[in-house]
């Protein structure tokens, strides 16, 4: 029996879900399909500390293999500010504020669908 292939909105969900867990704050996620061809969404989380990124690193990585997906990479891993997890059509990036507010990120993809994450709900784009 073969697994079937998560959709980038199932990925998105799951690490969501996974970087609430750990307690990451201002998720968003970006809509970069007509922007790029690396990726069909990005997922932008603010964590307090190195340790913090780590854990919020591992427990996404945890969530997407229990999910039957594979993270394909992660850069930073460590002592960095930054730490990006690639899962294929969703890049996590997981960044301290100081980073995430030096970087700008948001505004590099200015004119992309940007959402952010609610506890209550997850949103993703179309499922807002």
């Amino acid at each position: 029996m073969t697994k079937q292939k998560m959709s980038s909105e199932e990925v998105i969900n799951v690490a969501i879900a996974a970087l609430e867990e750990v307690k990451g704050a201002d998720i968003l996620t970006i809509d970069v399909r007509d922007k790029t061809s690396i990726a069909d969404y990005m997922l932008i989380c603010t964590g307090t500390s190195n340790r913090q990124l780590n854990a919020l690193v591992d427990n996404v990585c945890d969530k997407v293999k229990a999910a039957g997906l594979k993270s394909l990479s992660e850069e930073g891993k460590g002592d960095s500010d930054w730490v990006l997890l690639d899962l294929g059509d969703v890049i996590v990036h997981v960044m301290t504020a100081a980073a995430r507010q030096f970087y700008d990120l948001e505004r590099l993809w200015q004119g992309a669908e940007q959402s952010r994450a609610a506890s209550a709900a997850h949103h993703t784009p179309g499922n807002e």
